[in-house]
């Protein structure tokens, strides 16, 4: 490969320029026009101009992006996370047109994007799953006495959700057909699709997930991660390994995601997500991402390994290098998402201009920034500004260091998160690992100004 175009903005597009020039490959990123002098246009060779700002209009414009693609000589399109990354019709289409798709194919991504699909796949791959209406929900079924039969809490899932959206809980049966109309309705409206599933809501449960890589032939995992500090379902924080795992639960969720891979003749870079229940010591399959993942640099932290050379090299040659036997894990990482958000006004979208901006250096610390002093925070993209990351010896040192570093961070101009981050980090749930996924909306004062 000696040309690739990047389907994306912002930090992962950073993120895979850096890589791909460590790799002597040539890089050209496609931009909408508020992002035409963003950090991201000027880290690659190249960029085309494909569209005005709103995302239906350039970063989703799977024409424009194939055309751009094309026109370039480029050899393959990497799409990042997000927009296009993990669209079964756009995998297809770029490979029909002759290029590499940077991932897996567009059947794999279907089966797992299809989240009550992806449920049954990983059942019949030995993975643990929680009891749920083993399909989609049919819509002439006696959904009350599903319901039932699962037990209370319970949610009610879109089939073709993803992202932490298409997403409702209910508590108590006499809301259940209520919610499950809603659910339908929402579903219609963002995803096309109003294919809804139900599953048992765990209480206190935590988020962990195993990065796996696969060739299509070999398959492997490069250990777990814990993202269970989330708020309205996205995740803030995120670190690796998962902390206090039993070992038997460890080694099933990655045995089982390496089979569930091999099941669908993965290639590429995914990630199996579980849900964690502290209390029974059992963990359960949520779904399965086809893509890099927004945290994957704790897990590259840990092992050495660069991903995104990893998903290239697959890509290029159809083969992988890695064998299991080739992964060590060894100390601790953190990772803290940090978003222009105003935590004043319930954490809403805070575009405008940096004007002064510091990271901080040291042992152990990386910074995987999209924007730089001078950049326009655009209002109509993800407000992601930047992923901290930092690696330790232990978790202990790991939380000391990144409260240093969170100390030595400066961004004027927007308000962000790092007062949040902040508190969690020295939450004493955090360091007893006692959190969970909704710690952050039932703590209170975690919702206050910062």
């Amino acid at each position: 490969m000696k040309k690739l175009l990047i389907a994306n903005r912002g930090e992962i597009a950073v993120r895979i320029a850096r890589t791909a020039r460590q790799m002597c490959i040539e890089t050209v990123l496609v931009a909408s026009e508020p992002d035409a002098d963003s950090l991201a246009a000027r880290s690659c060779d190249h960029f085309v101009l494909i569209g005005p700002a709103p995302a239906t209009a350039s970063y989703l414009n799977q024409d424009a992006i194939l055309a751009a693609a094309l026109e370039t000589g480029c050899e393959a399109v990497h799409p990042g996370y997000g927009f296009l990354s993990e669209n079964a019709a756009f995998a297809r289409k770029v490979a029909q047109s002759g290029l590499i798709w940077v991932g897996p194919d567009a059947a794999a991504i279907e089966m797992m994007g299809n989240k009550s699909m992806a449920r049954e796949s990983a059942r019949k791959a030995g993975v643990p799953v929680l009891p749920g209406s083993d399909g989609p929900l049919d819509p002439a079924a006696d959904a009350v006495e599903v319901g039932r039969g699962i037990g209370y809490p319970l949610v009610v899932k879109a089939s073709a959700g993803g992202g932490g959206r298409g997403i409702r809980f209910v508590d108590h049966e006499d809301e259940l057909l209520e919610t499950i109309d809603m659910a339908r309705g929402e579903a219609a409206s963002v995803f096309g699709d109003p294919t809804v599933y139900l599953e048992r809501f765990v209480q206190h449960a935590r988020h962990v997930e195993v990065q796996i890589l696969g060739d299509g032939t070999s398959f492997i995992h490069l250990g777990d991660r814990d993202c269970s500090l989330q708020r309205r379902s996205q995740k803030v924080i995120e670190e690796a390994p998962a902390p206090d795992l039993p070992d038997a639960v460890r080694r099933i969720i990655r045995e089982s995601s390496v089979e569930l891979a091999r099941g669908c003749g993965y290639s590429g870079a995914g990630t199996v997500e579980f849900l964690y229940d502290p209390k029974n010591q059992e963990a359960a399959f949520i779904e399965m991402n086809t893509r890099i993942q927004v945290e994957h640099p704790i897990t590259e932290a840990i092992t050495g390994i660069d991903l995104v050379r990893e998903q290239l090299q697959i890509a290029s040659t159809g083969t992988m290098s890695l064998r299991q036997d080739d992964i060590r894990l060894v100390g601790h990482a953190i990772e803290c998402r940090i978003n222009a958000e105003d935590p004043d006004h319930n954490f809403f979208p805070s575009p405008g201009l940096i004007k002064d901006l510091h990271w901080p250096t040291g042992p152990g610390i990386r910074v995987d920034a999209g924007v730089e002093r001078g950049s326009v925070v655009s209002p109509y993209y993800d407000s992601l500004l930047a992923k901290l990351i930092l690696y330790a010896d232990t978790r202990e040192a790991a939380i000391k260091e990144m409260l240093n570093a969170l100390d030595q961070t400066r961004i004027e101009g927007v308000k962000t998160t790092i007062g949040l981050h902040k508190k969690l980090l020295a939450r004493p749930e955090f360091a007893a690992v006692t959190h969970h996924s909704k710690f952050i909306e039932t703590t209170a004062d975690l919702m206050e100004a910062q």
